[in-house]
């Protein structure tokens, strides 16, 4: 007889993990396949350990320029292998740490694969076992891989997936990074800042193009500042990998293609979701491209299923996933009687995106181009790090805070912002989003000084001409 439950979440990232977790906390009887680590990429092989990489370069890199400090430091080296067993450290502490949540959450844990059979029922594949599960309700939050290059699948030894990259057992000479979304960019910032030469391949008319454009003009100009080549409006026709690196056929903006060699090569041209052999074709779960179609609580159209996460429509970010979760767990538990909970459907446009390059990439919202496409009377507000005293004192005054604003309401559209810290910034845009805040609020507001912060204050004086220190 099947082992049954209210809910089963297959996946175990950061949608799946929190979703069983709010569900445990609603009293629902709960348990998480997982196939291969507790906390999925994103704590094992994506968000968690490349920020630790990040972090150990921005302190070589601080190391390096320590004389601007009035500091001495002499023979700086960096040692690969302890940064990529500090990260993999990293990484280890937080599974750990999503283990002990199981337990503490009476959450039960099946390894395995898991796939569904029928509604409500599922079973699990580990090793020489066989486990049948059944569910009043089944999240899939199965997560999605690294998309290849159909002409030149990942080999993990000159051609590589992020998943590679963050566990080199040599430091690339001369890296192609291909692609400068969040997960390039990020990449080729860390190599770069630890001796690599770097070239960017994108192939649309700017790096990290979902951005603002101010923003992606900004970071070009900063990248190259340090070293990089950013080659945009450009395409990798062929790559051709042997022993000693990797030859790329490059087509440049001016139609001209030259072949150029490197020792290493990381694909970052997206994603693929993790929904074949789950089982979703059998009962009948409409999909798009491979991800699951959803309503804004995570329904499918097959009652009982519900999906969160990469596996669903984007923005793929973790924090979405985990949001979705939480929204998913708690409709379950209303449609299961609950009527002390209320969840609400997620409203995307609230969605901060963050990218840990250096400098710091942070939004949330609708870029300027994005609001007047949609046909808002637009008036907007730029601040400098250089105009700011904290960031002055930090020897990081590189960077600015853009806002946008619905020029008849005051309604904050977007918020845009490059330089130190910004991720930790945006959020204090997006709280003002969530809460439907306006300039005013924004202007009447009180920011602490010295801080960063107080940038976000005059970014918003500066969409009335009133800026202050500039």
């Amino acid at each position: 007889m099947a082992d049954s439950y209210d809910l089963i979440v297959l996946g175990s990232g950061p949608g799946g993990y929190v979703a069983a977790i709010r569900a445990a906390q609603l009293g629902l009887k709960t348990a998480i396949v997982e196939r291969e680590n507790l906390g999925g990429i994103c704590l094992n092989w994506g968000c968690i350990p490349t920020k630790a990489l990040l972090r150990s370069a921005e302190v070589f890199h601080q190391m390096q320029n320590a004389k601007a400090y009035g500091l001495a430091a002499t023979g700086v080296s960096a040692d690969l292998a302890a940064v990529v067993a500090r990260s993999r450290g990293v990484a280890k502490q937080l599974n750990q740490g999503v283990t002990h949540l199981m337990k503490k959450n009476k959450i039960a844990v099946v390894m395995g694969e898991g796939k569904l059979t029928a509604p409500g029922k599922l079973v699990v594949t580990a090793k020489d076992s066989k486990i049948d599960l059944a569910a009043k309700h089944i999240i899939v939050a199965t997560g999605a891989r690294a998309r290849d290059l159909p002409f030149a699948p990942a080999d993990g030894k000159r051609v590589w997936t992020y998943r590679h990259a963050m566990t080199p057992n040599e430091l690339p000479s001369e890296l192609l990074v291909i692609g400068s979304g969040a997960i390039g960019i990020e990449f080729a910032s860390f190599y770069n800042d630890m001796g690599s030469k770097v070239t960017v391949v994108e192939m649309l008319d700017r790096i990290v193009p979902v951005e603002d454009a101010d923003v992606s003009a900004f970071l070009e100009k900063s990248l190259t500042k340090q070293g990089m080549t950013i080659l945009t409006g450009a395409g990798v026709e062929a790559l051709k990998a042997d022993g000693k690196g990797v030859a790329a056929r490059i087509k440049t903006k001016d139609g001209k293609v030259a072949e150029q060699r490197f020792s290493h090569v990381i694909v970052a041209i997206g994603i693929v979701p993790n929904t074949e052999n789950v089982g979703l074709d059998t009962l009948g779960v409409k999909m798009d491209r491979g991800f699951i179609e959803i309503d804004p609580l995570g329904r499918t159209n097959v009652p009982g299923i519900w999906a969160i996460g990469d596996c669903a429509p984007g923005p793929w970010l973790a924090h979405k996933a985990s949001h979705e979760g939480v929204t998913a767990a708690e409709a379950i538990a209303q449609a299961l009687g609950n009527k002390d909970v209320h969840p609400h459907g997620l409203d995307k446009s609230n969605i901060p995106g963050c990218t840990y390059c250096h400098p710091q990439v942070a939004s949330v919202g609708l870029t300027e181009a994005k609001a007047k496409e949609a046909g808002r009377k637009v008036k907007t507000g730029m601040f400098p790090f250089i105009g700011n005293g904290k960031a002055i004192a930090l020897g990081e005054a590189e960077g600015f805070i853009k806002t946008v604003f619905d020029a008849a309401t005051g309604e904050l559209l977007g918020a845009h912002m490059i330089g130190a810290e910004v991720t930790e910034l945006i959020q204090g845009y997006t709280i003002g989003k969530q809460a439907e805040l306006v300039e005013d609020d924004f202007i009447r507001t009180v920011f602490p000084h010295p801080t960063l912060s107080e940038m976000m204050h005059e970014s918003v004086l500066g969409a009335e001409g009133r800026a202050i220190h500039i």
